[in-house]
């Protein structure tokens, strides 16, 4: 059975125009292949399999509410194995079988809405997940600003609601947005399916404060590092200070923590034995967050 990896923190480009909707989030638009119909907006893998006369991603009707849905269902496709219901509001690089790019988008709500219905075969696990993200032009690579993630447990055989948190790792505007629908996991297992419709952004964030009006002078050197990472801040209010070094799954792999920070403050994070890789330094205070790329070598 082959595997996919749908991580998308390191392979998605995009431009950086501003619209302010989902495109297609009600997938009331299609577009006719022949002997079969692709959701406008979002890219799936359909142009692989149709060759075999199957199809992952297939419109449904009704929509909840409106004219049709998205269906979404794992199939075992020849040599190929089993391939799963897989859409992205962009594109997929089909080599990888990644997600590749998503749609210019520069707000940050609270949540990723919908309806949905969906059942897993054995042990499967599909997922719906949102990536809001900015183009570092220093490090030449996107930043993750904000992400949301559910998997899909249990099952859901008629239209239900469904609402996704957003968390933010910086106070920066993103310039793109990515939705990731899945019937699958890692591991596909046939007949597996997700139903989707009436997708939506909501609520603007509060709370995440600019952390200039708590923290200035923020540096963090050398980077690339290959030993010790130093962090050097100015704190403008008393605050505790936590550092977070994590790789791009989230795993923390260095972490300081200090109590009581006011005015300059100077810290060194042992790089050592690190692998090489690129990875988030997450500065927290009792009131904002602000996160660096870093570069291990």
């Amino acid at each position: 059975m082959k595997k996919y990896f749908l991580s998308t923190l390191s392979a998605v480009c995009i431009s950086t125009a501003a619209i302010a909707q989902i495109p297609n989030a009600g997938f009331e638009n299609w577009t006719s292949m022949g002997s079969y119909s692709n959701p406008d907006n979002w890219d799936q893998l359909n142009g692989m399999t149709s060759t075999m006369s199957i199809y992952t991603c297939a419109k449904g009707t009704p929509g909840s509410p409106g004219t049709s849905y998205i269906k979404l269902t794992s199939k075992t496709v020849g040599s190929m194995g089993v391939m799963p219901g897989l859409a992205v509001s962009g594109t997929i690089d089909m080599t990888t079988m990644k997600p590749k790019s998503g749609f210019p988008f520069t707000q940050m709500p609270i949540s990723l809405t919908g309806s949905w219905q969906h059942m897993a075969s054995g042990a499967d696990q599909g997922f719906v997940a949102v990536y809001l993200t900015k183009w570092n032009t220093s490090m030449m690579m996107r930043d993750t600003i904000g992400k949301g993630m559910q998997t899909l447990s249990g099952m859901v055989m008629s239209w239900a609601n469904f609402t996704i948190p957003l968390t933010y790792l910086s106070t920066t505007i993103p310039d793109s947005a990515m939705i990731i629908l899945s019937s699958s996991g890692n591991m596909p297992v046939a007949n597996s399916y997700l139903y989707v419709d009436n997708l939506a952004f909501n609520g603007n964030t509060v709370g995440i404060k600019n952390i200039d009006n708590y923290l200035t002078g923020i540096s963090v050197y050398p980077n690339p590092s290959s030993g010790n990472l130093t962090v050097e801040l100015n704190a403008l209010k008393t605050s505790s200070v936590k550092l977070q070094l994590t790789d791009v799954t989230g795993k923390i792999v260095k972490e300081i923590s200090a109590t009581e920070v006011f005015g300059n403050y100077k810290t060194t994070l042992n790089t050592t034995g690190i692998a090489a890789g690129v990875y988030l330094l997450k500065i927290t205070t009792n009131d904002a967050v602000e996160v660096k790329k870093v570069l291990i070598n």
